[in-house]
């Protein structure tokens, strides 16, 4: 028997009938210390052990809420995962309004700031780049061409110049069409573009008078375009109107700004069982603290809240809200539906081999990174985030597609927490956080902060650091997705394609 004292588990909530083990558990190991329960047989980093008998079709609790219903009756140090532990999601659910009880409010957010780019309307951003966005894919090289001349043309003069290809644009309909439509004006608008070319090809369905016509135009002022089949040397004109948008941002300096100003987009992916007790709850710290401050939090994933939904709904600060975020997660049940497949589709298998069983139990973890932020708004794809407090932003799981959504809601600064690593990256400056200390050690070149030291030295110290690091970062500080070039953008494809 090895590691006698050290503590090897974790019980989230005194309700809970399981623990999550903090490390690897040999057989025969006590949880808890030196005496009390011990395995009974050995047990993965992230892995839950029933703490008390389970009887099968009893409900296992996990952060003081049920995450499934067990299939087998389980022993005490029992392991407790797929293989007698299953959903108990439906497709169905109603909800309850309750009007969040009237309290104090909430306290001041601390007065760090960070140094970012005062845009005209009075957003700002926390990069000074040229942002090429093609209206379909035909034109997505000739983008990529352009920012990859123009980038090593105007090195130093503006943060970067970056082309976001992507497949769609055309042979689409109706909503599916307006999804992307809806998503690159988005993009065209955010802060973090002191410029913007929209490149198009011509014939395709996304035209570029369309796209156009639903930006604000007040918001037209920093963007370009060019329809490559009205020209005959398209590379050279996409160039010329690259050198007259950074001509016209180059200057922009940084200034001094307050939290409020800070736009949070909060995403996991590729979670384990220690996402929910580490690096979720941490993010939920920096949530709590921007909002505090007057800024704003976005949270997507729709079909990662299910099982858990309850618990944002009940911080929408009025029936509209409350409503409104009903409709959503019953449309996202309905899509499931539509398709033949279970709303409980999910864990993904890395997440089930690094501990999490059910959605519940994933999503009892996620909604942790929205903190106790209360819920002012509810806004589909492709919609941007107006108000102070936490948003609820349509969008699936797929971390590519909902990091993009975030980013087009706004988000200037992305905490991205995962317990398996991932190097994508994405239009705005996106911070990797690691559930676990082994994955920090092992992928160094994908993580930008540790969580798993909460587990030594607590949530504050980590919060004090990881808020040091955001705010580095929204200053300028490269995360490590955009020292590797690892800038994507994915559409939600949604529909037919003709």
């Amino acid at each position: 028997m090895t590691g006698v004292g050290k503590i090897h588990a974790i019980r989230v909530h005194d309700a809970d009938n399981v623990a999550t083990a903090i490390a690897d558990i040999g057989a025969g190991e006590a949880l808890f210390g030196d005496s009390g329960l011990r395995a009974s047989v050995a047990v993965e980093r992230g892995h839950k052990i029933a703490l008390a008998p389970i009887a099968r079709g009893v409900a296992v609790v996990k952060y003081g809420f049920p995450i499934g219903t067990a299939t087998a009756d389980i022993a005490p140090g029992e392991h407790v995962h797929s293989h007698n532990l299953t959903t108990a999601l439906g497709g169905g659910g109603d909800y309850l309004y309750a009007p969040p009880p009237a309290g104090a409010a909430p306290a001041a957010g601390p007065s760090r700031t960070f140094s970012g780019y005062l845009r005209a309307d009075g957003r700002v951003g926390t990069r000074n780049e040229i942002w090429i966005l093609p209206t379909v894919g035909c034109v997505g090289n000739l983008a990529a061409r352009v920012a990859r001349i123009a980038g090593e043309r105007h090195a130093g003069r503006v943060d970067g110049v970056h082309a976001f290809k992507h497949p769609f644009g055309c042979s689409q309909l109706g909503d599916d069409l307006g999804h992307t439509r809806a998503l690159l004006a988005a993009l065209a608008q955010h802060p973090n573009a002191g410029g913007v070319l929209i490149v198009g090809l011509g014939c395709e369905s996304n035209q570029l008078g369309a796209l156009l016509d639903s930006i604000p135009a007040e918001r037209r002022a920093h963007i370009r375009t060019l329809s490559a089949q009205a020209v005959e040397d398209d590379e050279a004109v996409c160039l010329a109107l690259v050198d007259e948008l950074v001509a016209e941002c180059a200057d922009t300096p940084r200034t001094d700004m307050p939290l409020a100003k800070l736009v949070l987009g909060v995403k996991c992916g590729g979670s384990d069982g220690l996402s929910g007790l580490t690096a979720n709850p941490l993010v939920g710290r920096m949530a709590d603290t921007i909002a505090a401050a007057g800024g704003k939090v976005v949270l997507t994933e729709i079909p990662e809240i299910f099982g858990a939904e309850q618990l944002l709904m009940d911080r929408a600060v009025s029936r509209t809200v409350f409503n409104e975020a009903v409709a959503l997660v019953r449309d996202f049940k309905q899509y499931f539906i539509r398709h033949g497949e279970p709303v409980s589709e999910n864990p993904s298998p890395g997440n089930i081999a690094g501990g999490i069983t059910t959605l519940e139990e994933k999503s009892l973890g996620a909604v942790q990174k929205g903190g106790q932020v209360s819920l002012v708004d509810v806004r589909r794809y492709g919609g941007e985030a107006m108000l102070p407090g936490l948003t609820l932003l349509e969008a699936p799981g797929n971390d590519a597609v909902s990091s993009t959504a975030l980013t087009a809601a706004g988000a200037t600064v992305i905490l991205f927490t995962t317990g398996r690593g991932t190097p994508l990256g994405f239009p705005a400056p996106t911070l990797k956080i690691a559930s676990n200390s082994a994955l920090a050690g092992r992928k160094p070149g994908w993580i930008d902060f540790d969580a798993g030291q909460v587990l030594d030295a607590g949530f504050d110290q980590a919060a004090d650091a990881l808020l040091d690091l955001v705010a580095a970062t929204a200053s300028g500080a490269p995360t490590k997705a955009e020292a590797n070039a690892e800038r994507d953008i994915a559409i939600w494809k949604s529909g037919v394609t003709l």
